[in-house]
């Protein structure tokens, strides 16, 4: 083979395992959605948000509680939609969260 096959051959290697990548990181991500009331908008998207992280993990949850880590998992910040009722507001948030 000529030097010049073997870096062709070589970069579509490189480029089917960079496709393959992004596949193998997406098996060990999750979506979580979660519903937070509060009589402020606020405080019903922070509830929301706790209970994202309750819904997978209690652990990570009282990390997040604490100091705003989340050891073990990347998690997106989440998207909200919120509406006025009830007690005040209701917010549905929902995020991605990636096992590392």
């Amino acid at each position: 083979m000529s030097k010049r096959t073997l870096a062709a051959a070589a970069a579509v290697i490189a480029g089917a395992l960079a496709l393959t990548q992004p596949a193998a990181a997406a098996k060990n991500c999750f979506q979580k959605a979660a519903e937070g009331t509060n009589t402020t908008e606020e405080g019903a998207k922070f509830q929301a948000h706790e209970a994202i992280f309750q819904a997978f993990d209690w652990g990570v949850w009282a990390s997040w509680m604490s100091n705003g880590s989340t050891p073990g998992y990347n998690v997106s910040k989440p998207k909200f939609r919120c509406q006025k009722g009830g007690l005040g507001y209701t917010c549905v948030g929902q995020a991605t969260v990636c096992k590392l």
